[in-house]
C-alpha cells in the first residue's frame, strides 16, 4: 500500500518593503529560515520562491506604508495568502525595540505571521484607492492654498497695506486680487 502526504508544506515570508531593495525572510513549517535581500519586484521574489520553495503554500505579509497596496494585489495575484499588517500591530520584544534593523523587522514579520498573531489590515480595491488618493491630494492642496493665502494677508499687514474689510473674506474675489 502506498501512502500519501495529505499535508501541504506552508512557506512564511516576511518583508520589510523599502523603495531600493526589500529584506525578505523565510520559514517553513519545522524550522526558520533565512534573510536575503533583494529588489524591490515581487517577479524577483516569486522566482526564488519557484526556484527554492517549490509547491509550498505561501503566506507572506509586509507592513504598510508608503509603498501601498501594489504588492499586496500582486502577490495575491501569484495565489499566494498575503497580509498588509499596520506596523503598530506586530509584537516586538523589548530588545527588538532598541536594534531595530530591516533584518530584525523581517524576522519579527515572518514569525508572527507563523505564529498566527498578525491581523491584516483593510486592502481597498484600485478604483477605491485611487479615488481616496485623489481627495486627499485636493484636500492637501486646498490646506496649502489658504496657508499661501494667509502668508500673503500677513506680508500685508506687515508693510502696513491694509485690506478693507468687505475684500477681508476667505475667498479671494476677482476686485480683492485686483
Amino acid at each position: 500500500m502506498k501512502t500519501k502526504d495529505t499535508a501541504s508544506s506552508k512557506l512564511f515570508i516576511g518583508i520589510d518593503v523599502h523603495k531600493r531593495s526589500w529584506k525578505i525572510h523565510t520559514a517553513i513549517d519545522l524550522f526558520d529560515g533565512s534573510s536575503i535581500t533583494t529588489p524591490p519586484n515581487g517577479y524577483v521574489l516569486q522566482k526564488y520562491v519557484e526556484r527554492h520553495f517549490k509547491d509550498y503554500q505561501v503566506f507572506c505579509c509586509y507592513e504598510s506604508g508608503c509603498c501601498g497596496f501594489s504588492h499586496h494585489r500582486l502577490f495575491e495575484s501569484f495565489g499566494w495568502h498575503s497580509l498588509v499588517v499596520n506596523p503598530a500591530d506586530v509584537h516586538r520584544p523589548a530588545k527588538a525595540q532598541f536594534q531595530k534593523t530591516d533584518k530584525i523587522d523581517a524576522r519579527l514579520l515572518c514569525k508572527e505571521l507563523k505564529d498566527g498573531r498578525l491581523k491584516g489590515i483593510y486592502v481597498p480595491d484600485v478604483e477605491r484607492e485611487q479615488l481616496r488618493c485623489l481627495f486627499r491630494r485636493r484636500n492637501d492642496l486646498a490646506k496649502e492654498q489658504r496657508k499661501i493665502k494667509t502668508q500673503v494677508k500677513m506680508q500685508l499687514l506687515y508693510l502696513g497695506i491694509e485690506i478693507p474689510k468687505a475684500l477681508d473674506k476667505p475667498h479671494w474675489s476677482h476686485k480683492f486680487r485686483n
